[in-house]
């Protein structure tokens, strides 16, 4: 072996340092190949929802959306995920789904002109922002989703279908929670003519205009992924197993759904039982998989500064109403019965009742609404002890008569959360059977409570009555 210029020749070397370098390209060249194939593919097909403000449920539904966004991320869905966000969305907001790894895009709300037509529901009045899915023409296929939208699996199969493909969760209806759509603009501007020229809509929302575009959808063919990856064209039924409506498990408590793959479920019912409420659970058992998907994805950090300070608030009231029990109230004995005694000890019934009442009623607005259901429920009870703690030691009433409800509350609770019902009728008739157990337990404690009232109201007064003179010593006082 020799030496020009101090470096090594050999033919063996220089083969191998070509291989090596060759080797090295080769490597590179494919890594970059991969990474613009996955590029491309991302570029190609997206996931998108909507956010628009306006409605009494704005950040309900923005916490909907961080979890949607976040759960597609972690399942590693092979599509961009999208946020079309009318721009009087907060910029904190935006910043926030940018970093749950959505790309938002901005628009102006779409002009809804059928917001004073009969019977129309003002939460809707922006959901024709929905159509701005069509003007998303850097994709060729778009799954477009509401934010109450449950992703059991990946569903990247739906990015073959055709141009316009929908589930039918109702018999003659197809439902527009889900739906997969070619992006045209040429769609959406024969779109946004229709909102002008006023086409009939028997909703004003998404839901009517859609159905009323695509009318022959229920006589198109049934989706089936082909097995080649390809995409298909034309416009298909989606299985409802991409749009589960959660009604179809309360019936049996258990999917049973053949055809198609279990992978979404949406949840289409009242408003005020979304999924992401607290009190949805266990009123509705699959409440709870909605919230142990934000537990993994976005957390309760916004929840739980205000959850603490309840906490501690309740539990100081509990303290200070049973200190100050003895000077709530300075009853004597009766000195006489007039009309006006009757008036105020009437007036004063209602008074207790009102505040019995009220104290299972106060707190249930206290608790943020999208806590987790079993932190919210326990800071539902504490409230509802403490608002009680006020009516039992300012009316002298018994405390275990005043309980009653609270603890069927949380009976109730217990008896609907249960694990081991075979289905949803054995558990309806559950609740019932307790309901009428409970319903005479009920009726006792009131009648307790309106005796306590009586006998305390019969040594009088709570409050003395104005311009009469302090009782005369012979009179005895219970403090």
């Amino acid at each position: 072996m020799g030496r020009i210029g101090g470096v090594l020749r050999s033919p063996e070397l220089t083969m191998l340092l070509v291989a090596v370098a060759t080797a090295a390209l080769l490597a590179n060249f494919g890594a970059a190949e991969s990474g613009s194939e996955a590029t491309r593919r991302r570029q190609v097909q997206a996931y998108a929802t909507m956010m628009y403000m306006g409605t009494p449920r704005d950040y309900e539904f923005y916490v909907a959306t961080r979890v949607l966004i976040r759960s597609l991320a972690n399942l590693k869905v092979d599509a961009d995920l999208i946020v079309i966000a009318s721009k009087d969305v907060p910029l904190r907001w935006v910043h926030a789904l940018v970093e749950d790894g959505a790309k938002v895009k901005r628009v102006d709300n779409l002009h809804n002109p059928y917001k004073n037509q009969k019977n129309f529901d003002l939460r809707f009045k922006l959901s024709l922002n929905k159509l701005y899915a069509w003007s998303l023409v850097e994709y060729e296929r778009v799954v477009m989703l509401d934010a109450d939208n449950l992703f059991l699996q990946r569903t990247d199969e739906l990015f073959q279908c055709g141009q316009f493909c929908a589930v039918f969760i109702n018999p003659c209806i197809f439902h527009t929670g889900l739906f997969v759509l070619q992006p045209s603009m040429k769609v959406f501007n024969d779109m946004a003519h229709q909102l002008k020229m006023g086409r009939e809509n028997p909703d004003g929302a998404d839901q009517g205009f859609i159905c009323g575009y695509f009318p022959d959808l229920l006589d198109g063919p049934m989706f089936h992924p082909p097995p080649n990856g390809s995409r298909l064209a034309g416009h298909f039924r989606l299985p409802l197993g991409y749009q589960m409506d959660a009604s179809y498990y309360y019936l049996k408590l258990r999917w049973n759904i053949p055809c198609g793959p279990n992978s979404v479920i949406t949840f289409p019912s009242a408003p005020w039982l979304k999924p992401w409420y607290w009190w949805s659970w266990p009123v509705l058992p699959l409440g709870i998989l909605w919230h142990q998907q934000r537990l993994h994805t976005v957390g309760y950090g916004a929840e739980v500064l205000s959850a603490v300070i309840q906490s501690v608030f309740y539990l100081i009231m509990i303290g200070m109403t049973r200190l100050a029990r003895p000077n709530f109230s300075k009853l004597c004995y009766q000195r006489s019965a007039d009309k006006n005694t009757t008036l105020v000890q009437a007036s004063l019934k209602g008074v207790a009742l009102s505040s019995i009442l009220a104290s299972y009623i106060i707190p249930f607005f206290l608790v943020p609404h999208t806590i987790h259901p079993i932190a919210g429920w326990s800071l539902y009870l504490l409230g509802a002890f403490a608002f009680s703690s006020i009516a039992i030691n300012a009316f002298m009433l018994p405390a275990s008569s005043v309980m009653v409800p609270w603890a069927g509350i949380l009976g109730v609770l217990l008896v609907m959360a249960c694990p081991w019902y075979t289905d949803g009728v054995v558990r309806a008739l559950a609740v019932f059977g307790y309901a009428f157990c409970c319903a005479p337990v009920m009726w006792s404690a009131l009648t307790r409570v309106l005796a306590s009232l009586q006998v305390s109201l019969e040594r009088e007064a709570f409050l003395p009555r104005l311009g009469e003179p302090s009782p005369a010593p012979g009179f005895n006082k219970l403090y």
